[in-house]
């Protein structure tokens, strides 16, 4: 066997790492984005020229102006505006429609897009298996949908201002950002307003939504048919409905706000496994609200819907604090906050349903109970409605006599006998304090919520 010596596998070595190291170079010097440029457009005419001509990596910036038309891009590049730059879809159609992964929009000011809804027109349109699109710190402003996109995945929507068209009546609008089909979205830090929905999810999966504000919609934020999906941090007023979940699973909606609400300010609509916690959910009224109609404000409205945990929320002065029907009974509730409405609980169902977990119920506003052993926990069980409650919701043209003396006897009557077996909601252990720092932070949502939220400081340009 002929011997090698070290000075010779050296000389392997060497050559071997600089045969790698050339080919690594090469590789890099042919590569699209080692030639990535950036070109400045000055017209409508040479944008639509640059995105027929750009490759991946390149970058296209908008100079100040009016770009009037429908633009296509087909790379995987960037579109930036300046100030004062300005794409006008003209009224028609959408504006920016997308059909390559891996491009970024910033700093654009989008208006004036179709309003056919069936033709999916749009500020920006994803096209299918667009993936990896990012909109962010831009301003849209449309009758269709304010960003459109279906069958993809990794879409990030941040620091927007989206603005519908207050003219059209509410469900004519499209959504501000509706998602079909989608898996993996980021959406935060957005103002959106005046559309149908302010986020639509549909579909979809593992969608994280945080820190938007949504005003005058009919949803803030509208699951249907998704899964493993998350929201907190988001604020919504002026809706007639804030957060809607129907026919989903495992959401997790924490630390939200939702005020001057018309219908309810968080549904859970046939939805399972879900966790609402630590939400805020206030002045939830419907002035031609009737109990006949069951269309009263509702703090949160539980539909059809079970093995999900409502806790530790803030339900305060709505017309409802909680409303249950249709099967919801298999549900957590505990560790809640009821002040001020002007009903606490509606629930016509024929079901003993304990409110409380592990030695903890609910606080409730009005409720005056002894606590002989100070642990801030009421010596007697709370029940927020009697038979008579039922009754009148039942047959809302009896309520007439819900004052009269005869009332008042039958439920001090009701109160000192068991009649049949219970039903409706016991509270075994109602909480005796209320937060004071929920209570704080409610009025302090209150006061936020007051303020303007279309699009004016963050808004259009």
């Amino acid at each position: 066997m002929k011997k090698v010596t070290s000075a010779q596998v050296l000389g392997l070595f060497y050559k071997a790492a600089k045969q790698v190291c050339l080919s690594a170079c090469l590789s890099l010097l042919l590569s699209p984005i080692s030639f990535a440029a950036t070109y400045s457009v000055v017209s409508t005419e040479s944008l639509k020229q640059q995105l027929l001509s750009v490759v991946a990596g390149d970058t296209i910036v908008l100079s100040a102006g009016e770009y009037r038309g429908h633009f296509e891009i087909h790379q995987a590049i960037s579109l930036i505006g300046e100030k004062g730059a300005i794409i006008d879809a003209k009224g028609r159609g959408s504006a920016v429609s997308i059909f390559s992964s891996d491009v970024t929009l910033s700093n654009l000011v989008i208006q004036n897009w179709g309003g056919d809804l069936y033709e999916l027109n749009a500020g920006i349109l994803i096209k299918e298996q667009a993936q990896r699109v990012r909109v962010e710190s831009s301003q849209l402003q449309g009758d269709g949908f304010g960003i459109y996109a279906e069958n993809t995945s990794h879409i990030t929507v941040v620091n927007n201002v989206i603005a519908g068209n207050p003219a059209l009546y509410k469900l004519d609008r499209g959504d501000g950002v509706y998602l079909k089909g989608v898996d993996v979205s980021v959406i935060h830090d957005n103002a959106i307003s005046d559309v149908r929905d302010g986020v639509y999810l549909e579909t979809s999966t593992n969608s994280l939504v945080f820190d938007n504000r949504f005003h005058s919609a009919q949803y803030g934020i509208h699951y249907m048919y998704t899964k493993h999906d998350e929201a907190y941090g988001n604020q919504v007023d002026n809706v007639d409905g804030g957060y809607a979940i129907m026919s989903s699973e495992f959401v997790n909606l924490h630390q939200n706000q939702a005020s001057n609400t018309l219908d309810f300010g968080i549904l859970l609509n046939i939805s399972n496994q879900c966790i609402v916690s630590n939400n805020r959910m206030s002045l939830g009224h419907n002035p031609q609200g009737t109990a006949e109609l069951g269309n009263e404000g509702k703090g949160i409205f539980i539909y059809g819907a079970r093995d999900n945990e409502v806790t530790h929320n803030l339900f305060s002065d709505n017309d409802i604090g909680i409303y249950m029907a249709m099967g919801g009974e298999k549900n957590k509730v505990y560790g809640n906050q009821f002040v001020n409405n002007k009903t606490q609980v509606k629930y016509v169902g024929d079901t003993l349903l304990e409110w409380s977990y592990e030695g903890r119920g609910n606080y409730w506003s009005g409720y005056m109970g002894w606590d002989t052993n100070h642990d801030g926990i009421a010596d007697k069980a709370y029940r927020p409605n009697d038979s008579l409650d039922k009754l009148f919701w039942l047959y809302p043209e009896a309520r007439f006599l819900m004052n009269s003396p005869v009332v008042a006897l039958l439920r001090w009557v009701q109160g000192q006998f068991e009649f049949g077996p219970a039903t409706g909601i016991v509270d075994s252990f109602p909480i005796l304090a209320p937060s004071v720092q929920s209570l704080s932070l409610q009025s302090s949502t209150l006061l936020s919520l007051d303020d303007e939220h279309l699009p004016n400081e963050a808004g259009m340009q």
